[in-house]
């Protein structure tokens, strides 16, 4: 299995200058192969004579150029420039496969990366060796034992992390799914997850409750002199902000998913349709502020390293219009109504709660067809998710994590 462990790096000033100068020199090279890539692209269409672009060719075009006309280039890392080529080559297959969307340009403060192979950098300890550069101190030790595949330097905010990719055999850190049976989770935005068990899990809404600070931050960028000193200081600010958002959120939803993948080797989940509903106006925040898609990752592939299953119910199934206890079925349950009765058996519901009682059944009863049982009941469609086999791991990413 393919994992990734996002470390923490201590940088003095002089090697956040060589991150700062190798990221530009990988998106310098990305932007570039890009731009090249759509002009050779037009001439072929124009005169099928002329070779079609490839990720190999644009790399060796700029290694033929590179020292004559982009010196600079030369102090960092090769595998910068490369590595950005091969990661836009692979951007142009999942374009063509219909998997992605046509590759952007990127931009500065947004995407400052670059990756390095497995052959140009070294690990001992809390600390990596970075070619040009030499030793960095990290926050923690590499987590995971195997073979080391790759490395990708990343700035969030004003922080630099390594992502350590390594294929690895070993998973005896996380033990299997304790035997509490299947649990139904219905995700929502008043309450992040309600569980078929009762429990409730709110979530931290951190969005929401740092929205205030957010509009004043981001006003005080607007006033500020385009390219100023002061403008630079007030962006960080706002970065900072955005981070510490993202990482409330982040620790929430891993001590959810971990939680529930140590408990239920079974888990019945929706199937949402997170596009289409963030195009409601009202909800569009507050949808985005649960990382319902986040949620469905990070599930995914915890269970499969524990060994459990999660079983996606189709988005059209009935869960909230279902009654659990017999089976009726409402034609219309509008979102404002959180509790119904069931005029056949007179069983009183909670919309979320019942919704996620259902979703244990449907849980079940796939399961019980996939092994050869007989009858599937309501989720005779249930499909089986298995995590694929390249995640990023991480068992439970807290605000000290990355202290």
């Amino acid at each position: 299995m393919i994992l990734a462990h996002k470390i923490a790096l201590a940088p003095n000033n002089a090697q956040a200058t060589y991150f700062a100068r190798a990221a530009g020199v990988a998106r310098f090279a990305y932007n570039w192969a890009l731009a090249e890539w759509g002009r050779q692209y037009g001439a072929h269409k124009t005169d099928p004579a002329q070779p079609k672009p490839s990720q190999a060719a644009l790399r060796r075009q700029l290694n033929a150029i590179k020292r004559e006309q982009f010196p600079w280039m030369l102090e960092v890392t090769k595998n910068a420039p490369q590595m950005a080529i091969i990661q836009l080559g692979d951007a142009f297959k999942n374009f063509f496969a219909g998997r992605a969307k046509y590759p952007r340009f990127r931009r500065k403060g947004v995407h400052d990366r670059f990756t390095l192979t497995n052959d140009q950098f070294a690990l001992d300890g809390c600390r990596i060796r970075i070619p040009n550069l030499g030793w960095v101190r990290t926050r923690e030790a590499l987590r995971f034992s195997g073979k080391i595949l790759s490395a990708t330097i990343s700035r969030v905010a004003d922080r630099w992390f390594a992502s350590i990719t390594v294929d690895t055999q070993d998973l005896t850190h996380l033990p299997k799914a304790e035997n509490q049976g299947a649990v139904g989770v219905d995700l929502g935005v008043s309450a992040l997850a309600t569980l078929s068990t009762g429990e409730v899990i709110t979530g931290p809404k951190a969005h929401a409750a740092l929205l205030k600070r957010l509009r004043r931050l981001s006003r005080s960028l607007s006033r500020k002199q385009k390219g100023s000193a002061n403008s630079k200081k007030a962006r960080a600010r706002l970065a900072r902000l955005h981070a510490r958002i993202a990482n409330i959120r982040q620790d929430a939803l891993h001590q959810l998913t971990t939680g529930l993948t140590r408990r239920f080797p079974v888990i019945g989940i929706e199937d949402l349709n997170v596009a289409g509903m963030m195009k409601n106006r009202r909800l569009a925040r507050s949808i985005a502020d649960m990382g319902f898609f986040e949620f469905r990752r990070q599930l995914d592939y915890k269970s499969e390293m524990r060994g459990g299953e999660v079983v996606v119910a189709d988005r059209w199934f009935a869960s909230s219009k279902t009654c659990s206890c017999c089976g009726h079925v409402r034609e219309s349950l509008p979102l404002a109504v959180r509790t119904w009765t069931c005029p056949d058996c007179q069983a009183r519901h909670d919309r979320d709660g019942n919704a996620a009682i259902n979703l244990k059944h449907y849980a079940v009863s796939s399961t019980v067809s996939a092994c050869g049982g007989e009858g599937a009941g309501p989720g005779g469609n249930a499909r089986v998710k298995p995590a694929s086999s390249k995640q990023e791991v991480s068992k439970k990413l807290s605000m000290g994590s990355f202290g």
